[in-house]
């Protein structure tokens, strides 16, 4: 049964093309076809579609307005990020509207629709619990539904489908190649300690296994140890660890941080007795003694990236071709190692 009442989704959807599309034929945009814009016109005329503000403002003429979702702003890789995004977004002239989501399905979901609700002319999905764990495309399907409404950008995780853009990081290659310059080192007991089985996560453990399988170590489940993402946590969890370990790669700064406490705590010195590797290069390299060695992940960078490729999208309305960026890390050496570089 036809709706009493159709918005600029249904108009897009009708005439095959974006929403951004339909309101810069409704705003006049010398930027659009004349066989698409005629087509849209038909349309608008046949549905006698009357926009609303908030229509008129998501195209040529937009709200000027990005949501952007992360789990946990309290994280300082979340913080970071989203201060870089905001800071590139109001270079340009766009507000954004921040939403806590949580880790779970439900609050994901929920939060995502709230934005959607608020008008916003994009989404930013910030982490990589946003792809899921891989192991289905339902975890992942309320994104393509929002992407069937507006742009999608995620950050730190892929997620495949249209309308949707997605930069990563190089993660499996750096936790590769520093794992196996620490092995060839010598150290022949290596640990990986993580606090989630993420996009991101997986792919550092993946590289981190594949070192050392090259090097001729299992890769088994005594190689990688499982942390609450809390300093003191990643402290005690590894003061409780029975087996010997000479080198710890952690998934991110804060437990990084926790396995130099543990160091401390079991007087072990770095980076004679033990090597500590972190996650990010964030703020949290320098609150520790020895200053913490860690992979840089080019926050900024792939911040400004995501930024530029939006009002790309938006203001233009081109689709970006390399849908999926992968920007390549850093390893920078500080007081926890001493492998070179």
């Amino acid at each position: 049964m036809k709706k009493d009442k159709v918005n600029i989704y249904d108009i897009a959807e009708m005439a095959g093309v974006s929403i951004a599309t339909v309101s810069r034929v409704m705003n006049g945009s010398d930027k659009v076809s004349e066989k698409t814009r005629k087509k849209v016109m038909e349309i608008i005329e046949r549905e006698s579609f009357t926009p609303n503000v908030f229509a008129q403002g998501l195209g040529l003429h937009t709200m000027h307005t990005v949501g952007i979702l992360v789990p946990d702003i309290s994280d300082p890789y979340m913080s970071a990020a989203v201060a870089w995004i905001e800071k590139g977004l109001s270079e340009n002239g766009y507000d954004c509207i921040l939403s806590c989501s949580g880790f779970e399905p439900e609050g994901k979901q929920r939060h995502t629709e709230m934005l959607l609700s608020k008008h916003v002319d994009a989404l930013i999905f910030l982490g990589s619990t946003y792809a899921g764990s891989g192991k289905s495309t339902e975890e992942t399907e309320y994104i393509r539904k929002a992407a069937a409404q507006v742009p999608v950008f995620t950050i730190n995780g892929y997620v495949k489908g249209d309308n949707i853009y997605s930069s990563v990081n190089g993660d499996e290659e750096a936790v590769y190649e520093v794992t196996k310059k620490l092995i060839l080192k010598g150290r022949r007991k290596p640990v990986f300690l993580t606090d989630s089985g993420s996009y991101s996560a997986l792919k550092k453990r993946k590289g981190f296994e594949r070192a050392l399988r090259e090097c001729g170590i299992e890769a088994d489940e005594s190689t990688k140890i499982h942390v609450e993402n809390t300093i003191y946590g990643v402290r005690d969890a590894l003061l409780s660890k029975k087996e010997s370990f000479d080198a710890v790669i952690a998934a991110n700064d804060i437990i990084a941080v926790g396995a130099v406490k543990y160091a401390t705590a079991a007087k072990r010195k770095l980076p004679e007795d033990l090597e500590i590797v972190g996650y990010n290069n964030s703020g949290l390299v320098r609150v520790c003694e020895p200053e913490l060695s860690s992979i840089d992940n080019k926050t900024e960078q792939m911040c400004r990236d995501t930024v530029k490729r939006m009002i790309a999208v938006l203001e233009n309305g081109s689709t970006v071709e390399n849908k999926k960026v992968v920007i390549s890390c850093d390893f920078v050496e500080r007081g926890t190692t001493d492998i070179g570089g």
